[in-house]
């Protein structure tokens, strides 16, 4: 795994009475999906096992941070670009 990985992060879905954040990685061609809060791994091409043990146990720690983040994203502004 590269010392640099690109990680991405939705902003806040709701499904019924339950809050979700995706977070993506990216290292090359490689990639993986992760949804919060339960930090399960929903997609992944071609991280190792032992890389998504780290990404998965990354996301879990940060989990709050990440949250924060995903509540200040606006769809519609990053979908207008401003």
């Amino acid at each position: 795994m590269n010392d640099e990985i690109r990680m991405s992060v939705s902003g806040m879905t709701r499904t019924k009475d339950s809050k979700a954040v995706y977070v993506m990685f990216q290292d090359g061609d490689k990639n993986a999906e992760i949804a919060l809060p339960e930090c399960r791994l929903v997609s992944n091409k071609g991280f190792s096992d032992e890389e998504i043990a780290q990404l998965t146990d990354y996301v879990s720690n940060e989990q709050d941070s990440i949250f924060e983040l995903a509540k200040g994203i606006n769809p519609m502004k990053a979908f207008l670009g401003k």
